[in-house]
């Protein structure tokens, strides 16, 4: 008999928790989960996009605050993020898991549970991984996908002119862990930012709309804040940025410099940040989605934020940083 405890089991149970995704078509998945490596292709007028993630104890979530479905969830959910903010579709992952034995168990069970339902939300599908021991949880997430032939939209396309957008609410993900770190026990019912702390959704149909439709000329994900994934986008497209802090659409419920911050420097959110030419027309939502014009692009190389008073400001990146010497965790 396997030991429960064993890494054969694990792979077991991993196995038959995500196999029910595995004959989905379309996913160019040919051998996966079981062979040494996984068979891929991608379809016929389509590049692959490659992306790969880490979602750490202690980083990015507490093993006692967190429930382990939705640091299941979340670890593909954010790793997906980043084919959306290429324009591309994901369609097969690969999952790394270093687990302490006490939580080869219940915590696998759940967390496997969260990591289906990322699975079968986000159509992309498990085709192998690796497992290992450790003191601590550490989670690395790669995701395959495509993208049309030509069509991926990249950070570096952003031309002075342009006006910069967001999807989306910023801050929320933010005040939900301001909410976690508060609370002894997991509340019972989730608002609305403990939703996006916890279950973040990537921007997959957004990003595959803007890129299809040729609308976008740069765009990312906003992962690390506002504030410095902005200076990213800019650092990459040799370009600055005005940002009106009036039009910021900001989480509810708290302080109005609360808010502001949160929405600058929060990060988390992984809502899509992208840039349009003038000339071409975005709805004020896509289904659902608000999408909120926010700033434009500049040719001097710095980011000016304009206050509700109409002052001026240089907007320094203020947001995740792991290497930070004073480093707070993430989530």
């Amino acid at each position: 008999m396997t030991n429960p405890g064993s890494e054969s089991s694990i792979i077991q149970r991993i196995d038959r928790a995500l196999r029910s995704g595995r004959s989905r078509p379309g996913a160019g998945l040919r051998s996966g989960l079981g062979d040494d490596a996984a068979l891929w292709q991608p379809s016929k007028g389509f590049e692959s996009l490659v992306t790969c993630d880490w979602f750490l104890e202690g980083s990015h979530f507490w093993r006692d605050k967190h429930p382990a479905d939705a640091v299941g969830w979340k670890c593909l959910a954010r790793a997906t993020s980043d084919i959306a903010a290429m324009g591309g579709i994901p369609r097969i992952f690969l999952l790394s898991v270093a687990l302490p034995e006490s939580h080869t168990g219940k915590w696998l069970d759940q967390f496997l549970k969260g990591l289906r339902r990322a699975e079968r939300s986000l159509a992309c599908q498990l085709a192998g991984g690796d497992t290992t021991r450790n003191e601590k949880i550490l989670i690395n997430i790669s995701v395959i996908g495509e993208v049309g032939t030509g069509t991926a939209v990249l950070r570096a396309g952003a031309k002075a002119g342009d006006i910069l957008y967001v999807s989306g609410s910023l801050g929320e993900a933010g005040a939900g862990l301001h909410e976690i770190r508060k609370r002894r026990s997991f509340p019972r019912r989730l608002t609305n930012s403990l939703k996006k702390h916890l279950y973040p959704e990537p921007r997959l149909e957004l990003g595959q709309w803007l890129a299809k439709n040729g609308l976008a000329s740069a765009m990312m994900d906003i992962s690390d804040g506002l504030s410095t994934d902005l200076a990213r986008l800019c650092a990459a497209s040799g370009a600055g940025a005005r940002v009106d802090a009036g039009s910021l659409p900001m989480v509810r419920g708290v302080s109005s410099q609360a808010r502001e911050k949160l929405a600058l420097h929060g990060g988390d959110d992984y809502e899509l940040l992208f840039t349009v030419p003038r000339s071409k027309f975005i709805p004020k939502h896509l289904g659902k989605l608000r999408l909120t014009a926010i700033g434009e692009i500049i040719e001097a190389k710095k980011i000016i934020l304009f206050d509700k008073d109409g002052d001026e400001h240089r907007l320094s990146s203020g947001g995740w940083d792991p290497f930070r010497k004073k480093l707070r965790s993430r989530d």
